[in-house]
């Protein structure tokens, strides 16, 4: 592969890893007021209720009684999600689960608002950019990428030690000896 396009994929999987986790974690951070109050510029929800209405907006046909619920699994999910694509631990596995739960969030937002509002939320875009990082090969600058060296050094460090026979082991008080190895020592004493 070209070099520049390593080096862009390389660059590319880092960033759609980590505006994806950011982006989780900064809904988040919305719905429980961290961005400010309902009204000020750029907040979509300052609090939780109205994160909650919100939820039993886009799931209209589901009974009332599951939106609290539902609410804090899309609340839990996008917390988990988030916080494990910015470290980058089980990537592919988070990136998949991450596709499946944009791709629902983008499919309620059709149903419910139309689809120029996951359109212009960007909902469809993250879900494909969730579902290419899945399918990435490598995942620099993240924890899988530093089990993996580690995995590396370890089997690499078992390959450079020497393998040693003891032609004495025994097993059990019984010595092991092998006819291969009998006979070739009867010839060499010949």
């Amino acid at each position: 592969m070209n070099t520049r396009l390593t080096g862009l994929a390389t660059v590319s999987s880092v960033f759609l890893r980590l505006a994806l986790g950011i982006s989780f974690l900064s809904a988040v951070a919305d719905r429980f007021g961290l961005w400010g109050l309902y009204g000020e510029p750029n907040v979509a929800w300052g609090n939780y209720a109205r994160f909650v209405a919100y939820t039993a907006k886009l799931n209209w046909f589901l009974p009332a009684a599951t939106i609290p619920a539902l609410a804090i699994l899309a609340t839990a999910a996008e917390i988990l999600f988030g916080l494990l694509l910015v470290l980058g631990w089980k990537t592919r596995g988070i990136a998949l689960f991450s596709g499946v739960l944009l791709t629902t969030f983008a499919l309620t937002m059709t149903m419910a608002l139309g689809v120029k509002a996951p359109l212009d939320s960007s909902v469809f875009s993250a879900a494909g950019g969730a579902l290419l990082l899945a399918t990435s090969a490598n995942f620099p600058f993240s924890l899988d990428e530093l089990v993996l060296r580690n995995k590396r050094a370890e089997s690499q460090l078992v390959a450079d030690q020497p393998i040693t026979i003891d032609s004495t082991s025994n097993w059990g008080g019984r010595e092991l000896s092998s006819p291969v190895r009998s006979s070739a020592l009867n010839q060499d004493c010949s």
